[in-house]
């Protein structure tokens, strides 16, 4: 039998998922000495290493990938058992942990406060990240609910749609596609684009569309927010593709514009999706049918 702990798996979980025994530590709010004899120890029940060092990082080993996939169970189980108990005691309370890409992060906030207007109690934790951090997040189990574009096909995620998501085509009101009252998507081929980075989902729309048309978009820039590529076309570096909803108030002081290209906008929808085989708190199910029922 192991005689492990709980503590140890805890710690094990953390150095995995960083594969950094210094930002375990700093999470963990112990020292690396700490968190490397926890992992010795750990390593001396199981009877092989975990890790492995090549260079200056360090590697899951084989056995160590056992024992990943193991602490999460163990981990989602724990949290499961606590809220189950929670809900028993009658105590009114509850935890949600929500994981959002960046470009929700525009309308998650005043959703949030119609939720916790409803529900006072309930303690929300926000992650926000790009797509493919919020995926990981979701193979992980360290995250409840999550709310992004659509999933991709062949993970073991529960997903449904609760908004539309449009995407369009933004420019700086000097910009001379600006003045057409119609822009063909041929036109787009000539123009210089600020794009999200690779992992965003707003940037696997952008290249999916130009590859149903045969252009290849020239990318001028590739910036990691919604933020900066705004602030680049309106300088007048090029051209961007944003969701509607992340440029309501550059709208509103006429600092963009939305440039009427023929096949936009792309019509994308919102999803809050969570693992297929998760047992949702009483938390993030009152809040997934807050969405689902039109979050009013």
């Amino acid at each position: 039998m192991l005689h492990l702990t709980l503590r140890q798996l805890l710690v094990f979980e953390k150095v995995a998922n960083h594969l950094s025994y210094s930002r375990a530590a700093e999470e963990l709010y112990l020292s690396q000495p700490a968190v490397s004899m926890q992992i010795k120890q750990l390593e001396l029940h199981v009877g092989l290493p975990l890790f492995e060092q090549l260079g200056k990082k360090i590697f899951l080993t084989e056995a160590g990938r056992e024992l990943f996939h193991y602490s999460r169970n163990i981990s989602q189980q724990l949290a499961e058992m606590e809220a189950v108990f929670d809900e028993m005691k009658g105590l009114g309370q509850g935890k949600l942990t929500l994981s959002v890409v960046n470009t929700a992060n525009y309308f998650t906030p005043q959703l949030l406060a119609q939720f916790c207007q409803r529900y006072p109690d309930i303690n929300v934790n926000l992650h926000v990240a790009n797509r493919d951090a919020v995926l990981k997040q979701l193979a992980d189990n360290s995250t409840d609910l999550a709310i992004m574009g659509q999933p991709p096909d062949g993970l073991d995620i529960s997903a449904e749609s609760f908004m539309d998501n449009p995407l369009v085509v933004i420019a700086a009101p000097s910009h001379p596609l600006a003045g057409l009252s119609h822009v063909k998507f041929a036109q787009l081929a000539q123009e210089t684009f600020l794009s999200r980075e690779q992992g965003s989902g707003t940037r696997s729309a952008m290249e999916r569309v130009f590859a149903q048309h045969q252009i290849r978009p020239r990318i001028g820039m590739e910036m990691e927010t919604n933020e900066a590529i705004k602030q680049a076309v309106q300088a007048g570096m090029g051209l961007g593709i944003l969701s509607l909803h992340s440029i309501e108030l550059e709208l509103e002081t006429k600092r963009l514009v939305i440039l009427n290209v023929e096949h936009f906008p792309l019509l994308r929808h919102w999803f809050i999706a969570h693992r297929r085989n998760k047992r949702l708190s009483s938390a993030a199910v009152a809040f997934k049918d807050f969405l689902l029922a039109g979050a009013k």
